[in-house]
């Protein structure tokens, strides 16, 4: 960083105080909705980095801007970039390939789905809903930002992706309700029939290619209604669309517990559904399939693992905005192995410790990270947000017997065993 004044037309080119306050406090609406779905997918990754000034620049400014630049580079530092890890790439990947093939696919009865699990700060949702996102712009380029498979004199707004939560206490009712409100599709004084078909009229209409059921680990299978809610959730599999869940440690939460692995077709395969329709709604394939990712954190017991470690925190240092920064920063000396002991390789966890560190940096003076200042950052115990190395996460205790129904079981109560999960 040079100590020169500042150029006149990098003054200019600092937003506004009123554009800077608009960033603040403009209404970010959740992803749960349409509205707020388009608006994440049109909005991501735009936010313009502040310009990089060193102290002596920074001192050349009038009081009222200096003041107006800390706001801004503020919110440069605590929205860090996301980047393609190598973990998220296998995710990345994974999603785009099923979704390249089911879009292609004519006559299928049942798309396969993707289930990505972590463990918490892994960065499931993020990885998820960005490359999703992305298959919704290529898809709208490739129909122009038509529904191919709209009804003439209709005005059904097109949503190729839909992005839900699961509920936290779930039904099947809730489920639905979650769904339409999406939409912002009636729902109120329905029975549940009329609920699910409107939802698979919802989906339909709207031409909605992929569903994200977020949260899915809410899911229990020692409740009964939480089975239902799985078996209308395979259900949704024969409507021509997409199922992508996430959640936290989905092994251990017994969702995969009755599914089998195919060695040949590398994916779990679920048990048949309990009878030939789902409160109403015909399912015409047995078997339902589901494509399981891990989202991994960052290790370094290999040379590429270490170098990778390296790349992503050379990406966080060149998005940083503090005064007295420098190349190297993070990723010299004894940095990268005291940033991968606070955090265990955890991306979220990683995030929250640069974040929290430059506010400190800056509001100290000090204007740098070093070991020193970011051992007085807080970011929580490491153990409550995945398991130590070596360790495996404990299975549920079995499930309740589940009322008088008849389900075909295909594994024990120990669920898959690593040879099967190998393939």
């Amino acid at each position: 960083m040079t100590d020169t004044p500042v150029p006149r037309d990098l003054l200019t080119g600092l937003p506004s105080r009123r554009e800077i306050a608009e960033l603040i406090l403009s209404d970010t609406p959740g992803r749960d909705t349409f509205v707020g779905w388009q608006h994440f997918r049109a909005t991501r990754g735009l936010l313009v980095p502040a310009q990089r000034l060193s102290a002596a620049q920074w001192r050349t400014l009038p009081l009222r801007r200096r003041d107006d630049y800390d706001t801004y580079r503020q919110m440069t530092n605590v929205n860090l970039p996301l980047q393609q890890t190598p973990m998220a790439q296998q995710v990345s990947r994974l999603i785009d390939g099923r979704l390249s093939a089911n879009t292609r696919k004519r006559r299928d009865p049942t798309l396969a789905g993707v289930v990505v699990s972590g463990w918490g700060q892994y960065g499931k949702t993020t990885t998820v809903c960005r490359v999703v996102a992305a298959f919704e712009d290529r898809w709208l380029r490739l129909h122009n930002s038509v529904n191919p498979a709209s009804v003439p004199g209709t005005l059904d707004l097109q949503a190729p992706v839909a992005y839900v939560q699961a509920p936290v206490t779930a039904t099947p009712k809730s489920t639905c309700v979650t769904i339409l409100n999406f939409f912002k599709a009636p729902s109120r004084s329905l029975t549940l029939p009329q609920l699910v078909r409107q939802v698979a009229e919802s989906l339909r209409d709207h031409g909605v290619k992929v569903l994200i059921i977020d949260d899915i680990n809410r899911l229990r299978m020692h409740r009964a209604d939480d089975q239902d809610v799985l078996d209308l959730i395979r259900a949704f599999m024969g409507l021509d669309v997409a199922l992508v869940l996430t959640g936290v440690n989905i092994p251990g939460t017994g969702l995969l517990r009755e599914a089998r692995w195919d060695t040949e077709q590398r994916s779990w395969v679920m048990p048949p559904l309990e009878s030939a329709r789902i409160h109403g709604l015909e399912v015409t394939q047995a078997e339902q399939r589901f494509e399981f990712v891990e989202l991994d954190r960052f290790r370094t017991t290999t040379p590429a693992g270490i170098q990778a470690f390296v790349n992503h925190l050379q990406g966080i240092e060149e998005h940083l905005r503090l005064l007295n920064a420098r190349d190297g920063m993070l990723t010299e000396g004894t940095m990268p192995e005291y940033l991968m002991r606070r955090t265990n390789g955890v991306v979220g966890l990683l995030g929250r410790l640069i974040e929290d560190g430059s506010l400190e940096a800056m509001a100290s003076g000090r204007e740098f990270l070093d070991e020193s200042l970011l051992d007085e950052i807080v970011i929580g115990r490491d153990d409550l947000t995945h398991p130590p190395d070596g360790e495996i996460a404990a299975q549920p205790a079995k499930p309740a017997k589940r009322r008088s129904r008849g389900r075909n079981t295909v594994l024990d109560d120990r669920g898959p065993r690593d040879d099967q999960v190998a393939g």
